[in-house]
């Protein structure tokens, strides 16, 4: 399986954005909160408490398609572990931007609106390529290694592609959290949670703070 597994080590490559636009959820304040409005705190809440579970979700689909590449895994293996872990990352920020469009726009926020429509449109438009990529993963021949490794390529050069997506995310999130959105956000165990389990990564600390 020579042909396949060096592909399935840059498409795990690709994915190492994935944990840290849900990391950039987690919020973090550069001073001690200064008691935001209580409406604020309660969709803070709102939001933060659907992080955890869907972040392990993206965490454990990196993990997934990061093992099958470093082991000699079968071509059959190989589908139906990046099979899996496309659909549990499409999953994932599917259920991220429901929660926050539930959630609606933070309560006196300027542009709130704007910024929370920004952020589920950019998580939905990830889950679809997720959902997308997942699809051609399915369809790829396991009986023909090179029609496979082939295949295999086009999807790991489309999640090279889909960095600008996680960028987009990313920025969106930023927006969202401004001011009293931030120390809001700070405030709740669940985000802080999800903050602290990125903390070893430089790149995540840094786009999560």
């Amino acid at each position: 399986m020579e042909g396949t597994n060096p592909v399935n080590k840059k498409l795990a490559a690709a994915l190492s954005g994935g944990a840290v636009l849900v990391a950039a959820l987690s919020g973090c304040s550069n001073s001690a909160p200064k008691g935001p409005d209580p409406k604020l705190v309660s969709w803070a809440k709102s939001v933060c408490d659907a992080v955890p579970a869907q972040d392990a979700k993206i965490k454990a689909a990196n993990a997934a398609i990061s093992t099958t590449a470093a082991d000699t895994a079968k071509p059959e293996t190989l589908q139906k572990t990046d099979s899996k872990a496309f659909q549990d990352m499409a999953d994932g920020y599917k259920a991220i931007a429901t929660a926050v469009n539930e959630a609606g726009a933070p309560p006196g926020v300027s542009g709130g609106a704007k910024r929370l429509g920004d952020v589920v449109k950019s998580f939905n438009s990830l889950s679809t390529s997720y959902a997308d990529l997942k699809k051609q993963v399915d369809g790829l021949d396991t009986k023909d290694q090179a029609k496979f490794a082939s295949g295999l390529h086009d999807v790991a050069t489309q999640m090279t592609e889909l960095e600008k997506k996680h960028q987009s995310g990313t920025e969106s999130l930023k927006a969202l959290q401004q001011g009293e959105v931030q120390d809001a956000i700070a405030q709740q165990p669940s985000c802080k949670k999800v903050a602290s389990s990125t903390s070893s990564s430089p790149s995540a600390a840094a786009t999560a703070g």
